[in-house]
């Protein structure tokens, strides 16, 4: 029996209170897991053990597996971080790792695993998700699927005239700029649109991710107010299923994952059972670590993967340099944000984040991708602060010549 079997029996044991009988009403005993799955207590186990919590959809790989080569060196450099300089061998226990991988010139130079994680672990990617998004989107207009990325919306979604995202181009959805009255907040402990949709769709399964955008009101003109949601990226999946015909794990496995070689199939979780719900695609997605890495090595490549061009260099390009002629989303950390990828408004950096610590970084300039995937409590600023500065510094650091070169 694999251990992740008896760590998820245990966490049913522990919120049910019904002992070795949890399993005699899997309904009620999962149904707590994924009201809880967030929480501080379990989500070092919860995270890497979507695929016995939630309805899932898997996106198939096959074929030669993209090879990395494994030439690891020691984490012999530090940051700076609240004014103090930390050992980069001591960042992962200060915050929260599961798991965390580092790229460097083509060449994997640090790998590790916590927490009865390894190779073969699936890890939760939360909003990394909407990073593959954008790029699925991307691919759908290389396809010709999509015409453009200034379409409206509704020519994909026509259930969506009449309501805020009726004169909203993709492009602008792409950017978060809708001006749809949606309130991103992650208190699932009080009673918000977004603790409604989470428990209705994700947890209970009553209704579809996306329901809320047909009623959703415009408040801003399209185009001019960055506002970040999750029911957005939802839309823009959907805009991805209607124009190429398919529901997006089939699409993602036969136009993305089979031909970039990943070791293992990912999956998506979905707001219900096949043939009622799809996939949640503005958190949802699981993958290997390796898996994520490959992500990041194909957008370092401008859109090459394996051996082969999966998405144009223009798109890479367009999707993540930063809009100098708007404001940083968040100043302090100089990050602004462009295609569902968050950028570094100071350097060529750019990065997809997943709340409570799941990061695909890369920075063209040092030829360097770093994957994190965390556990991070709720509501946790410090350890993302930190993370920041850590990945900053990796960007900085050069490995043993002798070893890269």
């Amino acid at each position: 029996m694999r251990l992740k079997s008896s760590l998820f029996s245990l966490i049913l044991m522990a919120l049910t209170g019904i002992g070795g009988m949890a399993m005699a009403q899997p309904s009620d005993a999962i149904l707590k897991v994924r009201q809880r799955f967030l929480d501080a207590d379990i989500n070092t186990l919860t995270f890497h053990n979507i695929d016995e919590i939630f309805e899932t959809r898997k996106v198939m790989t096959e074929g030669r597996v993209w090879n990395l080569p494994l030439m690891p060196v020691p984490l012999d450099f530090s940051y700076e971080y609240d004014g103090k300089t930390i050992p980069a061998a001591n960042f992962p226990e200060r915050t929260y790792t599961n798991a965390m991988l580092i790229i460097k010139n083509g060449r994997i130079v640090f790998e590790r695993y916590f927490n009865q994680t390894h190779e073969d672990t699936h890890f939760l990617s939360m909003s990394v998700a909407k990073s593959i998004t954008s790029v699925l989107v991307g691919m759908a207009i290389s396809d010709g699927a999509i015409s453009s990325v200034n379409d409206l919306i509704v020519k994909y979604v026509p259930e969506l005239k009449g309501s805020g995202y009726h004169d909203v181009t993709i492009r602008q959805a792409l950017m978060m700029r809708s001006g749809c009255n949606w309130d991103e907040r992650y208190d699932f402990n009080k009673a918000t649109p977004m603790s409604d949709l989470h428990h209705g769709a994700i947890v209970e399964n009553r209704f579809r991710f996306t329901s809320p955008a047909l009623s959703l009101e415009s408040v801003h003109p399209p185009g001019e107010y960055f506002n970040y949601s999750t029911v957005e990226t939802g839309v823009l999946g959907w805009v991805v299923e209607r124009a190429v015909g398919k529901p997006i794990e089939d699409y993602m496995a036969e136009r993305w994952w089979k031909k970039a070689g990943m070791q293992s199939y990912g999956f998506w979780i979905a707001d219900g059972k096949p043939g009622v719900g799809r996939v949640v695609n503005g958190m949802g997605f699981n993958a290997v670590l390796r898996d994520y890495a490959r992500i990041g090595l194909m957008m370092l490549q401008k859109g090459e993967a394996n051996g082969q061009r999966l998405l144009p260099a223009a798109w890479v390009s367009e999707s993540t340099i930063p809009d100098k002629s708007s404001e940083p989303i968040a100043p302090a950390f100089s990050l602004g944000y462009q295609y569902q990828w968050w950028t570094l408004t100071d350097s060529d950096a750019y990065m997809a984040i997943g709340l409570q610590g799941q990061y695909i970084y890369i920075d063209p300039a040092t030829d360097t991708v770093a994957v994190k995937v965390s556990y991070f409590p709720p509501g946790e600023q410090e350890a993302e602060n930190e993370t920041l500065a850590f990945l900053r510094a990796v960007s900085e650091w050069q490995p043993a010549r002798r070893v890269l070169n």
